[in-house]
């Protein structure tokens, strides 16, 4: 394996073990490398001109732009041109698609790209390690674009994500890239949304599927989804599938595909289990790892406030108040906090949006649409329903309820700071969670900087900086007509000979119209800094186990289920799988954190016993949700679930 640095940003490591002679890829770095040609391209390439990647000659070996090109990304407006021979043009993708590329804005490709694109355009399986926003969305829809057949209209590239909203996401960029292809048709497919419409589109005729495990799998055992022509499998951020327990499902769907065909795995970290995945499924990849240099260089900037659990609310209001921040996400660990959250802002007059497993899709793809319009400006989200989320003015982003894992910190800190922007994140812990802060700041390789929560005079210079901001841009460049300038000039005019008041007064008195009803600067004391420990401790959102998740022994089970409550914000519920089915608790876990929207930390003890199994949700789960986890089918059988008597 070969070592060389991409750019100030990114350090890149490429395995070219047994890689075909004829490979584009040329080290950064002077080190000579040795290529083995005992790799024979993959019969999918058989519609790859080859001939046009030998092109791409010693201007692969420069330095590669920093710049990050991700399906919503824009590029860095200080990105260099790139050579007349390097940029994609000498990827071999073809004209229509490098029109179609160009009109997206995209000039340089990002380093994961460049490792990828040639290592699959010669029909290569290929593992690609890379964080959120480096592009790797790109990174296997160029190639894979360039290389389909237009006349066959059976799905001929398959791609699983974790959740609804990331199918989306690719689904949009595979569009936006075959803009210029108008026989090529993508389709998204995910649960929630209505079966025979999609039946009905796949009937005529789509080249590539998009979709969640789920989904997919309930289509291939109707019959519907018809995968005999497939040539490639991509399974798109492979870790978060595993922590949310579809590994088996997407094994399942593995088993079931062409032996000849080519698969690629792309996850933001590689776990054992993922590792083994490689091994057991792909054929001899190519293996390509996009990873921060250093901390120095990230765009984030990260920060962490404790605070007692009873004061959280009034410590996020202070921090909205005192952070200029265009667009805000806030990452609440369940649903009705999200709707505790949303509701406290709404009165502080915030235009807030609520993203949750309890929003039906529809409702949600328009949510994201008014975040990113500007029509709303804070989204309160759970993990599940705010994945794979890419909102270009996102530049805040608050860890209200800190996460149960630290691949879900490096996840939501990813929606902002994207494609090399600058990004904030603030990270809220209670006193008993601030053990857990040594483990976040090893996931992102740098420390999490403390900070305090806004005091009155923070918030007070806070407004007056945005108020001055607001009335310099107003003057540099007017929102109304000339039209409406001029009669406004005239009002000011004719009050100001009418009362005989001076310009001074006049701006004045436009000033505290502008403000309104609301006073300016925060008055009165802040007794709410006063720690409250009684009340910190009615677990209000402060306590630190969730997710202790038990599989108990088929003998003495019963005993476990009836000594171990279930804690004081969960609920116990009994579900009709058990041993006998062959359950396991990543099923349990993956299947309802789907249907509910739930984190899949946020599901607390499982108890899995010969025919039944118990688990803990949180309290309060709403009854449409509970109708649909009885229909809900794990290990091909219903969850039947029902509240459990002790």
């Amino acid at each position: 394996m070969t070592q060389y640095y991409a750019s100030e940003s990114f350090a890149c490591s490429i395995d070219l073990s047994d890689h075909p002679a004829q490979s584009p890829i040329q080290p950064i770095a002077s080190d000579p490398i040795t290529t083995t040609p005992s790799i024979q391209p993959s019969p999918l390439s058989s519609c790859v001109d080859l001939s046009a990647l030998e092109g791409q000659a010693s201007a692969e070996a420069t330095a590669v732009e920093s710049t990050l090109i991700g399906p919503l990304d824009q590029p860095d407006e200080a990105a260099e041109e790139a050579p007349a021979t390097g940029g994609f043009a000498g990827f071999g993708l073809g004209a229509k698609l490098l029109s179609a590329i160009a009109e997206c804005g995209y000039s340089n490709p990002s380093p994961i790209q460049k490792a990828a694109i040639p290592e699959l355009m010669l029909g290569r399986d290929l593992v690609g390690q890379a964080q959120t926003g480096t592009g790797k969305t790109a990174a296997f829809a160029l190639p894979l674009l360039a290389r389909l057949d237009p006349q066959q209209r059976t799905p001929q590239v398959l791609v699983l994500t974790p959740t609804r909203e990331l199918a989306l996401q690719v689904a949009e960029a595979f569009n936006g890239y075959a803009a210029k292809l108008p026989q090529v048709r993508v389709l998204p497919i995910y649960g929630g949304a209505d079966f025979r419409d999609q039946i009905v589109r796949l009937k005529r005729g789509v080249q590539i599927v998009v979709g969640t495990p789920g989904r997919v799998m309930d289509h291939m055992r109707q019959g519907t989804l018809d995968l005999s022509g497939l040539r490639c499998l991509v399974l798109d951020e492979a870790d978060e599938m595993l922590r949310m327990g579809f590994i088996d499902d997407v094994e399942w769907v593995l088993e079931q595909l062409p032996e000849q065909r080519q698969v690629v795995l792309f996850s933001a970290t590689m776990p054992s289990e993922i590792r083994r995945l490689s091994r057991k499924y792909l054929q001899n990849p190519a293996e390509v790892t996009i990873q921060q240099k250093g901390a120095e260089n990230s765009t984030i900037r990260q920060r962490h406030l404790v605070v007692h659990g009873a004061q959280k609310l009034e410590a996020l209001t202070r921090v909205l108040e005192a952070e200029s921040s265009e667009g805000v996400i806030i990452f609440a660990r369940t649903k009705a906090i999200t709707l505790t959250v949303s509701e406290a802002l709404e009165q502080q007059g915030y235009d807030v949006a609520v993203l949750n497993g309890d929003v039906p899709q529809n409702q949600r793809e328009r949510t994201v649409e008014r975040l990113r319009s500007g029509q709303v400006n804070v989204l309160v989200a759970t993990d599940v329903a705010a994945r794979g989320l890419d909102v270009d003015r996102i530049t805040l982003v608050i860890n209200y309820d800190i996460p149960f894992d630290s691949e879900a910190y490096v996840h939501r800190i990813g929606r902002t700071g994207r494609a090399g922007r600058k990004g904030d994140a603030i990270l809220f812990l209670t006193p008993r969670e601030r053990r857990f802060l040594g483990g976040l700041e090893r996931a992102v390789g740098k420390a999490i900087t403390p900070m305090e929560v806004p005091t009155n005079s923070d918030i007070n210079q806070s407004r007056l900086d945005r108020l001055r901001e607001r009335l310099t841009a107003l003057v540099a460049t007017p929102r109304s007509e000339e039209q409406e300038l001029a009669l406004l000039s005239e009002i000011l005019q004719r009050v100001g000979s009418e009362i005989s008041a001076t310009p001074e007064q006049l701006a004045l008195a436009a000033l505290q119209l502008a403000v309104g009803d609301r006073p300016l600067l925060v008055q009165g004391t802040e007794t709410w800094r006063q720690p409250t420990p009684s009340r910190d401790r009615q677990r209000s959102g402060d306590d630190d186990r969730r997710g202790d998740r038990r599989s108990s022994p088929r003998a003495g089970g019963s005993r476990l289920e009836a000594s171990t409550p279930p804690d004081a914000d969960m609920e116990r519920f009994r579900i009709e799988v058990g041993w006998q089915d062959r359950v396991k608790p990543g099923n349990i876990v993956g299947a309802i954190a789907n249907e509910a929207g739930l984190n899949g930390r946020s599901i607390g003890r499982i108890q899995i016993f010969d025919t039944h199994s118990t688990v803990d949700l949180p309290s309060g789960m709403p009854e449409d949700v509970f109708s649909a986890l009885r229909c809900l089918r794990v290990m091909n059988k219903e969850l039947q679930i029902t509240r459990h008597n002790a």
